[in-house]
């Protein structure tokens, strides 16, 4: 074994080892590298199917023309939106929508949630499924469904209403009828689903509460506005946001029903989106109305949780 050759001072090298400070540095960078490593599959998904469309969109959106022909306009797509009267009914039936069906639906699966809660309430396992079995509906299914059901001149509702002495409505031919029968159909298909989460909020309130509350006098309404709203607010917020979003973009259920007619009345922003995306092939425009409404999604959103959010 050949021996180590002697320093110029005389003595003998040590070893060429690795200082242990060293290697705890290389072990403390491998433990740290591996959860970005498992993290790499999921961030190189999002990368390409999330955040590429996103900024492609928004590029997209500050250019004008139809196809493959397109050249750089600014924001005159934007500017284009504030000047478009039908952008502006699409946005106006939307509101109108909204602002009757989220508080609608909310209240009535508030009160189904109540009803579900209650000790009294037998085979409360078959409520449950047949409240959220609307749910799990395909939407162009519901859509087609109700296009039956509330045809004017043979539709079951009609039939009914008539059964008991009223006269038909003209769901279809009125503008005012048409998105009564869209809020209708939202009603249907989400009050279930809001009413199953509702009721799993009303679940996690400490029974205490209710029994302080009734030693102090307070009755089912007082304890109704006093107890279970209060402990409800995170749950009643989520709903509510969410809600919002989601009739904001509206598209399945006015399509099927009534393709935004009559005369536009039934014409929502998303469905405007669509036709100039996937009509017209304009495809700036209608990235310019995306980005519109997601500001308008984002100002909502936030306002809510303003209004609604836990106070200090």
């Amino acid at each position: 074994m050949t021996a180590a050759a002697p320093s110029v001072d005389g003595r003998t090298p040590l070893a060429a080892t690795p200082r242990p400070d060293a290697r705890v540095r290389r072990a403390r960078l491998r433990r740290r590298a591996v959860p970005y490593l498992l993290l790499a599959p999921a961030l190189v998904l999002f990368g390409v199917f999330k955040a590429y469309p996103i900024v492609s969109s928004l590029l997209l959106s500050l250019t004008t023309g139809s196809g493959s022909v397109t050249r750089g306009a600014g924001l005159a797509n934007y500017r284009r939106l504030l000047d478009d009267p039908l952008f502006w009914t699409a946005l106006g039936n939307t509101g109108r929508i909204l602002v009757v069906q989220v508080p609608v639906m909310l209240a009535l699966a508030l009160l189904m949630a109540v009803g579900l809660n209650a000790a009294l309430v037998r085979w409360r396992v078959v409520w449950r499924l047949g409240i959220f079995m609307p749910t799990v509906t395909g939407l162009v299914a519901t859509g087609v469904l109700f296009a039956f059901l509330l045809n004017t001149e043979s539709g079951a509702v009609n039939k009914a209403l008539e059964a008991i002495g009223l006269s038909g409505v003209d769901w279809f031919g009125s503008g005012f009828w048409s998105r009564m029968a869209i809020v209708l159909v939202l009603t249907w298909h989400y009050t279930g689903y809001n009413a199953v989460i509702y009721l799993a909020g009303l679940q996690g309130i400490p029974r205490e509460l209710y029994e302080a509350a009734m030693v102090d006098g307070a009755g089912p309404v007082r304890r109704f506005t006093s107890v279970t709203l209060p402990a409800l607010r995170p749950v009643l917020l989520f709903t509510v946001v969410l809600s919002t979003i989601g009739t904001l973009q509206l598209f399945d259920e006015p399509y099927v029903l009534t393709r935004g007619g009559p005369d536009n009345a039934t014409l929502t922003v998303s469905m405007y989106l669509y036709d100039n995306g996937f009509r017209y092939f304009d495809f700036g425009y209608a990235s310019a109305i995306a980005y519109a409404l997601t500001l308008i999604v984002s100002v909502l959103g936030a306002v809510q949780m303003r209004l609604m959010g836990e106070r200090e």
